[in-house]
């Protein structure tokens, strides 16, 4: 299946764990070559009225500073989409009942490997 058909289901997992508060955290990892951007990691930010994530941007560099913004899940899915087969191969989602890994293999097709998950809990973000 190509990447991006693939990666839609693959969120599809994402807004589930969110829905049944299982979401743990999510990472883009498998960097291609050595560009500056090193990881993104996703982080739930829960609210009584609504759900939002602590996007990090964690660079090689050190005197590139990491950002971190508070965005909508929506919001969250452009920025990991952008990123997708232009700086990163592998996105992993970890949720309370299981990690799931999407990959990009190099024709451009995606699969998703499901695993035990590696949290138990939930650990909400703190944006500084």
């Amino acid at each position: 299946m190509h990447y991006q058909d693939a990666f839609l289901l693959f969120w599809d997992q994402v807004k589930e764990s969110v829905d049944n508060h299982q979401f743990a955290k999510l990472t883009m990892a498998k960097t291609i070559g050595k560009p500056n951007l090193r990881n993104i990691f996703v982080r739930p930010v829960y609210s009584e009225n609504d759900f939002k994530v602590l996007l990090k941007l964690r660079y090689r560099s050190k005197e590139t500073e990491d950002q971190e913004d508070e965005l909508t899940l929506e919001a969250a899915f452009e920025v990991l989409k952008s990123h997708l087969r232009t700086s990163f191969l592998s996105v992993l989602l970890f949720t309370t009942t299981k990690d799931v890994t999407f990959k990009i293999n190099k024709k451009g097709l995606g699969s998703m490997i499901e695993k035990a998950p590696t949290f138990s809990a939930v650990t909400l973000a703190k944006n500084d």
